[in-house]
């Protein structure tokens, strides 16, 4: 059964940092783009940034210059360096997996908080 074990959630002042990072067990098969998305209070969840198999990253335009999305693919293990965090990238993080079959998986969440 695939899990998906997030951590690295918590409170740091505005203008800090935190690394998230997240696990996928239970799958022989490639992750075809493992990533995260993100639920700030009172809207939709929201693409944060990801990175494919091959390398490729991609990221939202309101993190670009602050978080860093770095995977291992032998480990089934991506992590988010978020630096210059402010308080409204408060939230519910949330890992994502994506298998080239299209099948998808999400984690349970972890929460990000920002005091001003």
């Amino acid at each position: 059964q695939v899990q998906l074990v997030e951590s690295g959630g918590g409170l740091v002042q505005s203008g800090g940092s935190l690394r998230l990072s997240c696990s996928v067990s239970g799958t022989p098969f490639i992750i075809y783009v493992m990533g995260w998305y993100r639920q700030v209070p009172g809207k939709e969840r929201e693409y944060v940034a990801s990175a494919a198999v091959g390398g490729v990253t991609n990221y939202a335009d309101f993190v670009k210059g602050r978080f860093t999305i770095s995977r291992d693919n032998a480990k089934n293990t991506i992590h988010l360096q978020m630096n210059t965090l402010k308080p409204e990238d408060t939230g519910v993080y949330y890992c994502h997996a994506r298998w080239d079959t299209g099948y998808e998986y999400w984690g349970q969440g972890t929460q990000v908080t920002i005091s001003s």
